[in-house]
């Protein structure tokens, strides 16, 4: 049943999958005797009783479709396929893949059916342009029972075709036996994708990483929380009321068609709250992979999270009455202008409004951190591998690189990410290698990464864990080993790395305050660049949000989780003295309506 691509896109991250893209379904067109037009023009069903004359042939037909994660043919695993005319070939499927298990994605007739009929009307799904016996071309799977259907309307050839296919597949799937088939339930699996996929990584005999959830939160962003299309054709209600039987009976909890709650919704201790509210001040936090710029903020007892949108939103760096952030193409220069905040929905609640001033056009050239030095704004390109600063008339001006890049130019050759200010100067940098060219440092990002001195180009510390954010703080040299999970101190003398706290995420994004550290965990999906490293072998899931650490004792003192749709921080700044303040997005109407004058 539709529905199951999302599914499949997911299970293309686990381990040991391969081809898990609705395309692998096309394994078995290409073999003799499967093609409808061979058989009659019956319908796309295949049984029990083709499997012993194509039973090697769709085992090595899948065996050379499959590809693993990486794109790779061939080689072990479990193979995964999925499409709408398998579900006409269950039984066939059962005898000859011995230990084919089975996963029923089921969804509503009102949902599935209006889907079916744009793609009829589209042309988008044409099995046959020209259909013997058939006015025009046929869409989808070819069904039994096909031609009885010829001169009904197009709304009524869909909704058989839906019902068709829907009661053949519950048939034999109740025919093959309970113990090598599972039922999910399409709005459940993307209203609640840890619970659904662990359970069905369970049934199938696979890993489960957080990597799954991805395609079924990109497919929930683009769904949204639209209703159903309207009441199901009279002809798929007994199909859709067995579907709702297996559901009823603890296969897959039953659909709510409930509103979600917020894909941007956190948990926080109040531990955290109160440090905040202590220090009178408030947390800006970076996260690219969102497209949101947080602030984190006291109100009305509570914390408080505060969205503002931007395109990839990555450092920050804070000034006087000022902070810049840079994103995809642009650094963006806000400014507190203390005139406009008492003007802020709620009036009178807000002690700092920052509004955009200024721009700075850089083009793509992978902006990671920022911070102010010497009266400049610095910034790491890490796609350029350098450090630059700003003029009017360029897109940026490279001031500095490592010395084991030969040359500033376009890639990404040693991934210079962050940088520690000292006495007003840039101190020191990280890059998670010494590679000169393009990606190279990807062969030993679990212990390539390098803190380099600026002045003299010394490398004070080696053989660290893709390291983030290093910062100088109460004459102490810290530094996130991001591939651990870990707060570090680094001895400056010796170069050896220390463990203040491990933390439950990649750790990228660090702030101080007095004897707190405020520390960015992200959830690391993607596995070409985060897989293979110490913390994803420690630990299975990964957490995302800000958690805070107490130097002293090196223990976690409390946290902010996101739990749903932010998954990667990259970077915290404390806006102190800022209790409430309000950060106004360019294109908004607090922009439009707000002047400043002499």
């Amino acid at each position: 049943m539709s529905g199951e691509a999302d599914l499949l896109a997911a299970l293309a991250h686990a381990d040991g999958v391969r081809h898990a893209r609705p395309a692998a379904a096309t394994f078995l067109e290409a073999l003799p005797g499967v093609d409808p037009a061979t058989r009659g023009l019956d319908s796309h069903r295949l049984t029990a009783d083709d499997a012993p004359a194509l039973r090697m042939a769709a085992q090595e037909a899948l065996a050379s479709a499959a590809i693993d994660r990486e794109g790779r043919n061939g080689g072990d695993g479990v193979a995964v396929a999925g499409g709408a005319r398998l579900a006409l070939r269950v039984p066939f499927l059962a005898a000859a893949f011995g230990g084919a298990r089975f996963v029923l994605v089921a969804r509503e007739p009102e949902d599935a059916v209006p889907e079916m009929l744009a793609a009829w009307r589209a042309g988008t799904a044409v099995s046959f342009p020209a259909l013997p016996g058939w006015d025009g071309a046929w869409s989808l799977p070819l069904i039994p029972g096909w031609r009885d259907l010829r001169g009904e309307p197009a709304e009524d050839v869909v909704a058989e075709q839906w019902r068709a296919i829907t009661e053949l597949l519950l048939d034999d799937l109740e025919a093959v036996g309970a113990d090598r088939w599972a039922v999910t339930h399409h709005a459940q699996l993307l209203a609640d994708p840890r619970r659904e996929l662990r359970r069905l990584c369970a049934f199938l005999g696979l890993r489960y990483d957080q990597a799954l959830l991805t395609p079924l939160e990109h497919a929930r962003r683009l769904r949204g929380d639209d209703p159903p299309a309207g009441e199901a054709p009279a002809v798929t209600r007994a199909a859709a009321a067995r579907v709702r039987d297996l559901l009823a009976t603890g296969a897959a909890p039953a659909p709510r068609r409930t509103r979600h709650t917020s894909p941007f919704r956190s948990v926080s201790t109040a531990s955290l709250l109160e440090r905040l509210r202590g220090l009178g001040s408030s947390l800006l936090v970076s996260t690219y992979q969102s497209n949101r710029l947080i602030v984190a903020r006291e109100r009305d007892g509570r914390l408080n999270t505060h969205f503002r949108t931007f395109d990839k939103p990555m450092g920050l760096a804070l000034g006087p009455g000022r902070f810049s952030l840079g994103t995809r193409t642009e650094v963006w220069d806000f400014r507190d202008l203390p005139a406009a905040a008492p003007k802020v929905e709620p009036r009178g609640t807000h002690d700092a409004c920052y509004l955009p001033r200024h721009r700075h056009v850089t083009g793509d050239i992978a902006v990671h951190e920022l911070a102010f030095a010497g009266g400049e704004l610095w910034l790491t390109a890490t796609g350029f591998s350098c450090l630059t600063t700003l003029d009017a008339d360029h897109s940026f001006v490279p001031r500095w690189m490592p010395p084991f890049v030969s040359a500033v130019g376009p890639g990404d050759r040693c991934h210079l990410n962050g940088m520690a200010v000292v006495d007003d100067r840039v101190r020191y940098v990280t890059a998670l290698g010494t590679t000169d060219e393009p990606g190279a440092w990807r062969a030993r990002k679990a212990d390539g990464g390098v803190l380099v001195d600026v002045p003299s180009g010394e490398i004070v510390a080696a053989g660290l864990s893709m390291p983030h954010s290093p910062r100088w703080h109460d004459g102490r040299l810290y530094v996130l080993e991001s591939g651990r999970g870990e707060l570090c101190e680094i001895d400056r003398a010796t170069g050896a790395s220390t463990t203040v706290a491990e933390l439950p995420g990649f750790t990228r994004g660090l702030t101080f305050a007095g004897r707190t550290a405020f520390v960015g965990l992200s959830q690391i999906r993607e596995s070409s660049t985060f897989g293979d490293l110490p913390l994803t072998r420690r630990l299975q899931e990964r957490l995302c949000g800000v958690w805070m650490v107490d130097l002293d004792r090196g223990e976690v003192s409390g946290f902010l989780r996101f739990d749903d749709l932010v998954q990667e921080v990259f970077d915290i700044a404390l806006l102190r003295g800022k209790r409430f303040p309000e950060v106004a997005e360019p294109d908004g109407p607090l922009v439009a309506g707000s002047y400043v004058v002499p």
